[in-house]
This record gives C-alpha cells, structure tokens and sequence, in this order.
C-alpha cells in the first residue's frame, strides 16, 4: 500500500539549447513545475507540462501551482492508496486542471513502481524494451535553416520529422524537404494555426505523403476538424483537442482524426493515458506519445508510457541534450543511431534526478505535509 506523507513542489526555469518557435511564437526557456511525493522513505517525481504562457492550453504554470497546492496535493496527503490508479479518482471533485492533476498522479505512479522494485513500464503492461522515436523541429529562419535541422537529425537517426507549420509557412518547406530528403517519414504540426476557410490550401499538402497533419483547427473545434478530415486524404491527428477520454470518445464518433496524439500530461496522467489508448486501440486508431519540451523527468515517464502496444508510431520522446544541457537527470536520454531509445530498467522511471541541478534552477520551492 502506497503512503503518500509528504510532496514538494517546485518551479523551475531552464534555457533551452537553441529556441523553439511554433505558431505560437519562439521560446527560448523551459519554465516548469516538478512534484515530488514522498511515503516511507521513498519518493516518486512527476513533472506538469504546463507552460508560463496560455497558449497551448488556459493551464500556465501559476494555475497550476495554485491547483497543486491548494487543492490536488492536500487531498492526498497522509492517504494510503493500495494502487496509483486510485489517485485520479481522488481529486475527481477539482473541475479540470489536467495538467497539475497529471503531475501529482504520475509522480505516484513511479513511487508504486519504486516500492515495488519494477521499472514503470513493467508496471503498465508494457510490451517493448526500446522505443522508436521521431523529432519535432521548429520554425526556422529559412527553408536552408529548416534543411540543415532535418539533416541534422535524420544524421543522428530519428526515425520520423515532424515539422512545426502555419500559415506562410507550410507548403514550401514540406515540398523543400521531399525533394531534399525524399520518403522520409514526415508529417506537420499547427498548433491550431488555420480556420476550416483554408482547408483548400491544406488539400495542397496531399500530394506530399505526410503521415499526418496534427491540430490544424482550433483546440477545442471537433465538429471542423471532422469536416476537414472529410475534405483531406492526409490523415488529421488530434492533440490539443483531446484533454479527456471524453473528448476522444467524441473526436472518434465524429471522424475528426484518424491519429491521436497521447500525452499523459495533457490529459490527466496515466490513468487516462490507458483509458485513451485502449479506446484507441478499439476503435483502430493508432496513437504516438507527444513531447512537452519535458525534462529527463517527464521524459522517462513518457518512455515508459511508449511501451503500451497501441504506441505505434515514432513519438516526441527526443534526446535531453537536443534541449537541455545539462539535463535534470543522469544518465541523460539518449537516441541510438537507429532511432530508438533504451527503456530504463530501474525502479520507477528508472533514472537519477540529479538534487544540485533541480536546485539550481528552483525559482520556487515549497514543502506539504508532515
């Protein structure tokens, strides 16, 4: 039985290697939230994938330290839970916030796993011991920019490209990189940059191939996006607009994608990763495990995620240095040439958080409990 006795809260701020620009804007630095619960000498980490800004999501990093510390943290404080599954349902009664709710309950999921001695993937069922992983790369300065990112890093082995678009910059690039790099799998991001208005201009990236266009249409937008997939050959994967099963549920009865993209910290953690990804697999439709510009904290977590079956597709789970150096943790994710990643096989999440770097880039720091 699992006792959560204490969490630590912690807001942290990194630069990032080189900036990283969607059609949001350009960020050149990681501000983020660490949890970190604690019960009978061990403790689990989890990492909300909240942003400073409201612009992937209304979530920011001051709403969700407001939510963790006066409201999801002091519901499990001095609790005894026999399973992590248990932990969503304990703060069913705080409306939303499921980027602070997927911190704290995933930070659980690797203090279980800890007491338990498995490596977290053990745990969930997985079924692979290496993930496929793919990249994503920014908006560029420059077409001859963009070129020389995606060598880069089809050098280093990556197996899929996803490039970040909006309108301005969407069919010119792809057609650059198709007669550059050929076959290569390849699909787009867009942030919710483009209107059903310019599903013509869209039908343009067809000829192309792509695997998928992720969000083109507005976050919480279904009933369009299922539209545009009536109106594209290329296959529309939904990310931002599906922040619940619930919401999966409709986007699949709707026809609005034909691709999910799967990230636990979007969608409430690992409980409802599972729910989503066996309603997924139902239904035939393939999932990936998106990125969050995630510390080697968050990152184990999503390599262990990966490992479920209906992962089918090269994730955003990238190397650490590609973003922080250093990282959070030791040893840092790497990508071997064949562009998979090793799962840790240690207990929980499997790697060392290294206690003089967090603090180092703590701005906030504060303890609950006993």
């Amino acid at each position: 039985m699992m006792h959560v006795e204490r969490a630590e809260l912690r807001v942290l701020r990194l630069p990032l290697v080189r900036f990283f620009e969607t059609s949001f804007g350009r960020q050149h630095e990681r501000e983020l939230i660490l949890v970190r619960l604690l019960g009978d000498g061990l403790s689990g980490w989890g990492e909300c994938v909240a942003e400073a800004d409201p612009y992937y999501s209304a979530e920011t990093t001051t709403t969700a330290w407001y939510a963790l510390r006066d409201y999801l943290v002091p519901r499990l404080l001095g609790r005894r839970f026999e399973h992590p599954a248990e932990v969503y349902a304990a703060l069913s009664q705080v409306r939303g916030h499921q980027m602070a709710k997927a911190a704290v309950e995933m930070a659980a999921w690797d203090l279980h796993a800890r007491r338990l001695g498995l490596p977290l993937s053990k745990v969930l069922g997985g079924v692979r011991a290496r993930i496929a992983s793919g990249v994503s790369v920014g908006i560029q300065d420059s077409i001859e920019q963009l070129l020389e990112q995606v060598a880069k890093e089809l050098a280093a082995g990556y197996q899929r490209i996803k490039i970040k678009v909006k309108p301005g910059w969407d069919v010119g690039p792809v057609e650059a990189i198709r007669a550059r790099f050929g076959d290569v799998r390849l699909m787009v991001d867009a942030n919710a940059a483009y209107t059903l208005d310019d599903a013509g201009h869209l039908a343009a990236l067809d000829p192309f191939g792509l695997m998928m266009i992720e969000q083109p249409l507005d976050y919480d937008d279904l009933a369009d996006h299922a539209e545009l997939q009536r109106r594209l050959a290329t296959a529309v994967c939904l990310d931002e607009s599906i922040d619940s099963v619930a919401h999966g549920r409709a986007a699949l009865a709707l026809g609005a994608c034909r691709v999910v993209n799967i990230k636990p910290g979007r969608i409430g953690g690992i409980r409802e990763t599972m729910r989503l990804h066996d309603l997924c697999a139902g239904h035939g439709i393939p999932v990936w495990h998106g990125g969050m510009l995630e510390t080697g904290i968050g990152r184990a977590h999503n390599i262990h995620i990966s490992t479920l079956p209906n992962f089918t597709l090269p994730g955003d789970v990238a190397a650490s240095k590609r973003y922080f150096q250093p990282d959070l943790i030791e040893p840092g994710i790497e990508v071997d040439p064949d562009g998979t990643i090793e799962v840790p096989t240690g207990p929980g999440i499997g790697v060392t958080v290294i206690d003089e770097r967090v603090a180092a880039a703590t701005h906030a720091h504060l303890v609950l409990g006993s």
